[in-house]
């Protein structure tokens, strides 16, 4: 199964710069991930994706519903994205999610 990582370039940091934090880690490079791009799911992409609403209420958790939804709480992020949230933090107590039901066709609708 794709993961939000996958074609993403690999980058090797050993700039001066993270000196001090490779030394309290014991490395010689920090390996890091490029910048991903995700796209947003259009109206059209969002009405031929079969979806079930979510109202968001305390204690709530993003990694909770992927769970549920998708078996695996590593999808937490689609259904942020797909909502246009960043992190759980700025969804309010209330707020309606859309979870699309079907994984596959919503890693590919957003480009991964």
């Amino acid at each position: 199964m794709p993961t939000r990582y996958n074609n993403r370039k690999i980058i090797v940091n050993n700039s001066e710069y993270y000196e001090p934090i490779r030394q309290s880690r014991g490395r010689k490079a920090i390996v890091q991930y490029s910048t991903g791009k995700l796209k947003n799911p259009t109206i059209t992409q969002r009405s031929r994706t079969k979806t079930s609403n979510h109202i968001w209420k305390y204690g709530d958790r993003l990694y909770n519903l992927s769970h549920k939804f998708y078996g695996d709480p590593q999808y937490w992020w689609v259904i942020a994205w797909w909502n246009g949230y960043g992190i759980e933090a700025d969804i309010k107590t209330g707020a309606t999610l859309s979870i699309p039901l079907n994984i596959e066709r919503a890693l590919t609708v957003l480009g991964v």
